[in-house]
């Protein structure tokens, strides 16, 4: 777990990229069954997430999916992506097109500072 409050948390998916998922604390089938406030904080999150990635790791790309068909529940995946990793331009659901470049991706150090950009965001209520 990266981060929690009362109306989401921010899980890490393990990958050779950089790569979060964004879930509703409460349950919620589909994204218009959310209330408008679990909705915008959820995105305004993700918001906060992809420019944390872009700040952070100077990533080509950043990807957003949000299916859950594997698990039925609103939660958004958020991917930092490189030219150079396994699957691009493919989804990391995809077909692998090379071996990719190995990073280090300073996992500690990208969480600490996502955890201290949404706590200095003005929706956290402390």
């Amino acid at each position: 777990m990266i981060y929690e409050d009362e109306i989401i948390y921010i899980e890490l998916e393990k990958s050779e990229i950089p790569w979060v998922k964004v879930f509703t604390k409460k349950e919620f089938k589909e994204i218009s069954d959310t209330d408008e406030m679990t909705r915008k904080w959820l995105f305004e999150a993700a918001l906060i997430t992809e420019k944390t990635m872009l700040d952070f790791y100077c990533a080509d790309k950043i990807n957003w999916a949000s299916f859950a068909n594997y698990v039925p529940k609103v939660h958004i995946h958020i991917q930092a992506r490189f030219k150079d990793d396994s699957f691009f331009p493919e989804s990391m659901w995809g077909v692998k097109q090379r071996d990719g470049i190995k990073r280090d991706l300073h996992i500690e150090k990208f969480t600490n500072q996502l955890t201290l950009n949404l706590k200095n965001h003005n929706f956290i209520k402390e």
